[in-house]
């Protein structure tokens, strides 16, 4: 019998895919100390596979080295919303004017669905299913703007993003983010200039209101 070799590449991606989802549901507190050869025992892999994950991790801004080169889990801040959320905003409206001329009515119905989804998730406390279904929302207009440039600088930025969606998506307030959803669908019929504008408010908003949740305001 012939089994296909399970290369590095997948052992690293394995890694670096259970430490971020620990990190962003809040599994690994912020301040938890790392050791990539507890880390590596427990997950069944070797240490080089954890420390290239652990790597990638403080690339993102989700840990980092500390004295004595210790690793940690990075802080859970209001400046970072207050630095990532405008950027993030800012991309996906160019997403959204981007995906303008390619528009489909069958984006239009998954936008609907998308929606419907995150508000069954927020109705059943289920923060991972609403972070889904918010993410299945954006990424309509992702995949209608064709743009893989666009894609690859909201990579590098959703991880630390999600971390802090986590944080809002676990309370009823993420209910804000269904009633803005249903006025950029509405907004799409009119043209992409408004549309883009509500989508960058639907980021800015829920990053500002992160910040202030953070900031015990």
């Amino acid at each position: 019998m012939h089994l296909p070799r399970v290369d590095q590449v997948s052992l690293r991606e394995r890694a670096y895919r259970i430490l971020q989802q620990a990190i962003v549901r809040g599994e690994l507190p912020p301040g938890t100390r790392l050791r990539d050869q507890e880390l590596a025992l427990q997950m069944g892999l070797s240490r080089t596979p954890v420390r290239e994950a652990l790597q990638r991790l403080e690339d993102e801004g989700l840990v980092r080295t500390a004295p004595r080169s210790q690793t940690v889990v990075a802080l859970i801040e209001a400046r970072t919303a207050q630095e990532a959320f405008p950027v993030v905003a800012a991309l996906h409206a160019l997403a959204v004017s981007s995906a303008f001329a390619q528009w489909q009515p069958s984006d239009t119905l998954a936008l609907r669905r998308a929606n419907a989804a995150l508000l069954d998730a927020l109705e059943a406390g289920d923060p991972e299913a609403a972070i889904a279904a918010d993410d299945a929302f954006h990424g309509v207009f992702l995949e209608r703007a064709q743009n893989e440039e666009l894609r690859l600088a909201l990579d590098g930025l959703m991880p630390k993003v999600r971390r802090l969606e986590w944080l809002q998506f676990s309370s009823l307030q993420g209910r804000a983010s269904v009633s803005q959803h249903k006025a950029i669908i509405e907004a799409m019929e009119g043209g992409a200039e408004g549309a883009a504008r509500m989508v960058e408010e639907n980021w800015r908003s829920l990053g500002s209101l992160i910040a202030r949740s953070l900031q015990g305001v």
